[in-house]
């Protein structure tokens, strides 16, 4: 970590919005609450984050008052993967250093266009790999939260999460000009629009044994040449690097915490070019974490928005945000506001041993009613839905009926999916406390599968949506318009809906898009 040069009005040019006053530390904090973690205390030069124009969400802006995530999501290749230089020759990302200059991509007018930029940061993991074997013989060994540009947009390796994000499938057609193509001939590729020839069609995709070595790097367009195809790489654990911190581990156990983060967004809402957009809370890490009990930024967060009349949503599985819920009132007085909570186990025993260090399920439905009582339509995500676990009618009328007393508007559901690092540690779970269950659940996720079959959700569907109605839980249809969100100010319409949830749905039920999905600090990975 940097101590040298505390002057808040240095800057860095090349640091990521936000960061441009690396030099803006005031201390770190490690505390026995806080087992395995360190807070390092900045002061940023931003608070609002643009999201990217092609982005699907229903929202322009974000704030996240914390920086490093310990959902450990990791977006990294073999070190043997080949690396398309300016030079037009390929070398083995493991030979690569930051500074040297590489091929990538950029969007010019209509087409995407091959462009020299250079390595900015660089860093190493180990976790479980998929390789990805194309049609043209390309092989590509990458994680399960790496992305890869296909014709139809970016795609992550596997679906990960609740298996709601754009992933690969078989016959998807990635783009660049493989790997054969490039060991052809030595290439001056600057400005020449990017045009797949070579068959890059997906054939399969399977999961290796064990973990990996893996390495990522960032890049100043944001993707490289990995194999002949172009890759996506990770923005922001490359922010760490400018702390003098891994941008790998460290980026999971070394959170930054933007200690001016309210002054900050104070003026930036007070700019005259400010078109009081909505602002969404939780899409990447949770604001309502442990270390916001410790640092009380959201107070402040709150506050600043409805004063300058921007409308604002929070979505968490933290109960810390009962303690706002007077500033949460206060603010829906005068601009909308949404609320969502996450709750899926309702045994508490279950509950226990698959999620040590969450919420208990009956702390999480207090939330909703004390949220419910303050007047919020709270949504509640009753997911992952565990085949032969929390499946039975019993069991779903039962959490529907416990969502219902305590408040809920509507209940938003989802089968299990089974990413690619907590597959492993389920399995092994179930091999311990429910070995009847355990051929069972690799027939339904068999190999690399994520998602149960097709025939197990559409069951699903056809069992939990008549309980849904019945308990009169429903939520809008996806493809229905986003309606505009409600101040209580406003009259009660009378069918209202959420506007959170005009996200990309499953193939069987609306469900949200769960961008950098909040989870309470826990010692083993949970399903969320």
């Amino acid at each position: 970590m940097r101590w040298q040069g505390q002057r808040i009005d240095e800057t860095d040019a090349e640091a990521l919005p936000g960061m441009e006053n690396r030099t803006g530390f005031l201390r770190t904090v490690t505390t026995p609450e806080f087992a395995g973690m360190t807070f390092h205390e900045v002061l940023a030069k931003s608070a609002l984050n643009h999201v990217p124009g092609p982005s699907k969400m229903p929202f322009s802006w974000t704030i996240n008052p914390y920086r490093g995530c310990s959902h450990a999501c990791v977006y990294c290749v073999s070190p043997d993967t080949m690396i398309l230089c300016a030079d037009g020759r390929q070398r083995p990302l493991r030979d690569l250093e930051v500074g040297d200059e590489i091929y990538g991509t950029e969007k010019r007018g209509a087409y995407r266009r091959y462009v020299c930029t250079r390595i900015q940061a660089k860093w190493s993991t180990r976790k479980p790999a998929y390789r990805i074997a194309l049609a043209d013989g390309t092989s590509l060994v990458a994680s399960g939260d790496h992305r890869f540009l296909t014709d139809r947009g970016w795609r992550h390796v596997t679906g990960g999460n609740e298996g709601q994000r754009p992933h690969l499938t078989t016959n998807n057609r990635l783009m660049g000009l493989g790997a054969g193509a490039i060991s052809a001939m030595e290439l001056n590729l600057e400005g020449t629009a990017v045009k797949t020839v070579a068959d890059l069609r997906v054939r399969s995709i399977d999961a290796l044994d064990g973990e990996r070595e893996l390495l990522d790097i960032t890049t100043g367009t944001g993707d490289f040449i990995a194999n002949g195809v172009i890759s996506h790489n990770c923005f922001a654990r490359g922010t760490h690097t400018y702390l003098d911190l891994d941008a790998g581990r460290d980026f999971d156990s070394q959170i930054v915490v933007k200690v001016n983060v309210v002054e900050t967004l104070e003026k930036e809402l007070r700019r005259g070019s400010w078109k009081h957009e909505t602002v969404a809370l939780g899409t990447n890490t949770d604001p309502y974490q442990r270390a916001e009990g410790r640092y009380r930024l959201m107070p402040g967060i709150v506050g600043a928005l409805a004063e300058s009349g921007t409308p604002f949503s929070v979505l968490t599985k933290g109960t810390l945000i009962r303690r706002d819920i007077p500033l949460l009132v206060e603010a829906a007085n005068r601009v909308p506001v949404d609320v969502q909570l996450s709750i899926a186990m309702f045994d508490e025993t279950l509950r226990e041993a698959i999620e040590p260090g969450a919420p208990s399920t009956q702390a999480r439905l207090d939330t909703v009613r004390a949220l419910s009582d303050a007047g919020f339509r709270v949504g509640v995500f009753l997911m992952p839905i565990l085949p032969h676990l929390t499946d039975s009618v019993g069991a779903i009328d039962s959490a529907l009926r416990r969502i219902k007393e305590a408040g809920a508007d509507h209940v938003v559901y989802g089968a299990l999916h089974l990413r690619a690092g907590v597959k492993p540690w389920f399995l092994q779970w179930l091999s311990q406390h429910r070995p009847d269950l355990l051929s069972s659940y690799r027939e339904l996720y068999p190999g690399s599968a994520v998602e149960a079959p097709t025939d197990y959700r559409k069951w699903l569907g056809r069992r939990v949506k008549p309980l849904i109605r019945m308990h009169g839980l429903e939520a809008r249809q996806a493809d229905d318009s986003p309606p505009r969100r409600r101040s209580f100010s406003e009259p009660e319409p009378a069918n209202p809906q959420p506007l959170w949830l005009f996200q990309q749905p499953a193939q069987e039920t609306p469900s949200p898009s769960r961008i950098g999905s909040p989870r309470a600090p826990a010692p083993a990975p949970t399903l969320f």
